[in-house]
């Protein structure tokens, strides 16, 4: 990888990250990882108001982490993007997966 497309890669690096870098953006995310969700559900599921809501999925959909999907009246959104579901996924593993549990020798 040239010095170039490096540069390129970290701008994109760093723009997810900033994009993940709220608590609610990170709840949102990863209730999509499962299933697609309306925003009244994920309002519901996280006990945000639904306004709440909206803004930041607007802004996970500018950033192209997640997308929309019209059925009549409701919009259901879904992860979108290789990165974004990569990442979601690692985070969740970390952080939210049950704890295994260790046998010690």
């Amino acid at each position: 990888m040239n010095t170039m497309e490096m540069q390129t890669s970290a701008t994109r690096a760093a723009d997810l990250m900033k994009a993940l870098s709220s608590e609610n953006r990170l709840m949102i995310l990863c209730q999509l990882a499962g299933e697609e969700k309306t925003v009244g559900r994920l309002a519901e599921d996280l006990g945000l108001r639904q306004a709440a809501v909206s803004q930041q999925l607007a802004l996970l959909r500018k950033d192209g982490l997640v997308a929309a999907r019209r059925d009549g009246r409701s919009i259901h959104y879904r992860l979108s993007g290789r990165e974004a579901r990569a990442v979601i996924t690692l985070l969740y593993e970390l952080y939210c997966a049950p704890a295994q549990q260790t046998v010690l020798a």
